[in-house]
C-alpha cells in the first residue's frame, strides 16, 4: 500500500518567494538573478513564484494558468540565457536554463505535472509501467481490471482502424476520460488526498497513451 503517514512536505518559504519576485524585477541584472534563482530554487515551483505563489498543493491548487506560466517561462529564460552572462558564468546559466525548461514543460502538463508532485512530497514513481500500477487492495481489483479492458479495447480499435474516421469516437471518449480524471486529480490533490491522487495520475498515464497511439496512428497514415 501507499504509505503517507509521516511523509515530508516541501514547501516554500515566504523568504524565497520574496527574493525571487525582487529578483524578477528591473533592477535585478540578469547575473544577479541567476546566481539568486539558483542558490534560492528549491522545486520546480520555486520558479515560478508569479504564477504559483502558494506553491505547490494542497498550500497551492494543482490547477495551473497555462498562459500565465507560458509568460513567466519567458521572462525566466530571457534571464537566465547563457549569451546575457560573462564567461565564467556560461555553465552555471544553462544548468539553470535546462532546469526552466524542464521545469515548465513539467508544470504546464497535468500528467507531468501530477508525476512530480507525488514524487516531490512522498518519493513515490508512477511514471514507468511497472510503477504505475493500481494496488489498492483486493476491493480495488474489480476497478482495475474494468480499467485495464477499456484501455485494450481501445488499443484494438486503433489498431484495427482503416480510417481516421473510425478512430473519432475513440478519441471523444478518451478526450473525456482525461478531463474527468484531471477534474479528480486537482481536486485530490487540493484536498491532500495522496492516495487518490496516485490511483487517478495512474489512470491518467493510461489515457495519455490512448491518445499517444492515436496521434501515431494518424502520423503514419
Amino acid at each position: 500500500m501507499f504509505g503517507l503517514v509521516g511523509a515530508p512536505r516541501t514547501r516554500i518559504t515566504t523568504h524565497t518567494l520574496r527574493y525571487l519576485r525582487h529578483a524578477l524585477t528591473p533592477q535585478q541584472s540578469p547575473l544577479q538573478w541567476c546566481r539568486l534563482a539558483s542558490t534560492s530554487a528549491q522545486s520546480y515551483y520555486d520558479l515560478f513564484p508569479l504564477t504559483v505563489p502558494s506553491g505547490p498543493p494542497p498550500a497551492g491548487s494543482f490547477k495551473i494558468d497555462n498562459r500565465k506560466l507560458r509568460n513567466e517561462f519567458l521572462q525566466l529564460q530571457a534571464r537566465a540565457h547563457p549569451d546575457r552572462h560573462p564567461q565564467e558564468r556560461k555553465t552555471q546559466a544553462e544548468a539553470l536554463s535546462s532546469r526552466i525548461n524542464n521545469a515548465y514543460k513539467t508544470l504546464s502538463d497535468p500528467l507531468l505535472r501530477a508525476q512530480y508532485l507525488l514524487s516531490l512530497h512522498y518519493g513515490t514513481d508512477v511514471s514507468s509501467d511497472e510503477a504505475a500500477k493500481l494496488d489498492g487492495g483486493d476491493s480495488q481489483q474489480g476497478e482495475d481490471a474494468e480499467l485495464l479492458m477499456t484501455v485494450m479495447e481501445a488499443r484494438e480499435v486503433i489498431e484495427d482502424a482503416e480510417s481516421e474516421d473510425q478512430l473519432l469516437s475513440v478519441r471523444k471518449e478518451n478526450d473525456e476520460r482525461v478531463s474527468n480524471t484531471v477534474r479528480i486529480l486537482e481536486k485530490a490533490f487540493d484536498e491532500g488526498d495522496w492516495e487518490t491522487a496516485r490511483q487517478e495520475t495512474v489512470r491518467l498515464r493510461y489515457w495519455v497513451g490512448i491518445g499517444e497511439s492515436i496521434k501515431e496512428w494518424v502520423s503514419k497514415k
